[in-house]
């Protein structure tokens, strides 16, 4: 994966829906996609919240955090209800988005049929600056626990802005 692949997806959460990344604010320079592993995913939910937590440091660093949820919208739903996510939370129920960033399924055929046993955290930060926008980071989950921090991806925008 090299370049930004567009996408629309149904958002339940705040911001354009369809959410599409050209429909992102002018002044929002990177975009944090956090491409989850499914509706029951406990660490996905700790991520959600833990995310949700430190909003203002990302807007402080023009950034905007969106979750990817590989489930329908109904479900992405349930999440934005118990939530409240101030960011945008997308329904992807056939997978296309996370398979087109090549979000890391395990066990082969079974690990695409359910993506329970299979799908693994991903985090791509997406660079607006630049046009086209450009892929300044990735970071590729082994196990449901493999997932940057908050104060990891904090420090990975600040890096990208003082470059």
């Amino acid at each position: 994966m090299h370049e930004v692949r567009e996408f629309s997806l149904p958002n339940v959460g705040p911001g354009p829906d369809p959410f599409t990344l050209d429909a992102l604010d002018a002044d929002v320079a990177f975009v944090v996609l956090l491409f989850q592993r499914d509706y029951y995913c406990t660490n996905c939910r700790s991520q959600v919240q833990a995310v949700a937590d430190r909003i203002d440091d990302f807007r402080a660093r023009d950034a905007t955090p969106v979750s990817i949820l590989p489930e329908s919208v109904e479900r992405a739903d349930a999440w934005q209800e118990r939530y409240e996510l101030p960011y945008p939370l997308l329904a992807d129920p056939d997978a296309d988005v996370s398979d087109a960033y090549d979000q890391p399924v395990r066990f082969g055929f079974l690990g695409r049929f359910s993506d329970f046993l299979g799908r693994m955290p991903e985090v791509v930060i997406l660079d607006r600056r630049v046009d086209p926008p450009s892929i300044a980071y990735v970071h590729q989950g082994r196990s449901t626990f493999d997932r940057p921090s908050v104060d990891d991806l904090l420090g990975e925008l600040d890096a990208l802005r003082e470059a």
